[in-house]
């Protein structure tokens, strides 16, 4: 089992920047594959980014797309997504999530495989 506390949420100015953190414990020995989610109020939840704990290969959101990096330490304990250009679009609350299977970009769209979940933390951007 693992356990995802995220932090870095806030609330920035259109254009600013944020770094979420996620830290994983328990079963961090393993491969997993980890990523970012956001639900805005009303919208359904969306992937936008996820990485393969054993692999290199990041997939990411067409709306995300060189504005957000998703990385994560040599440990494996913890997840960064660092958001930069950010626009009123973006706000929304953000979940870390973790599948203990290799995914690739369509589990951008397949939120409901991960097992794993934090408590989400808040992004507001402002116009």
């Amino acid at each position: 089992q693992v356990q995802l506390v995220e932090s870095g949420g806030g609330s920035v100015q259109a254009g600013g920047s944020l770094r979420l953190s996620c830290a994983a414990s328990g079963d961090t020995y393993s491969d997993y594959c980890m990523g970012w989610f956001r639900q805005a109020p009303g919208k359904e939840r969306e992937g936008v980014a996820i990485i393969y704990t054993g692999g290199a290969t990041r997939y990411y959101a067409d709306s995300v797309k060189g504005r957000f990096t998703i990385s994560q330490d040599n440990a494996k304990n913890t997840l960064w997504l660092q958001m930069n250009s950010l626009n009123p679009e973006d706000t929304a609350m953000y979940y870390c999530a973790a599948g203990p299977f290799v995914c690739g970009a369509r589990w951008l769209r397949r939120s409901y495989d991960f097992d794993y979940w934090g408590q989400g933390t808040q992004v507001t951007v402002s116009s």
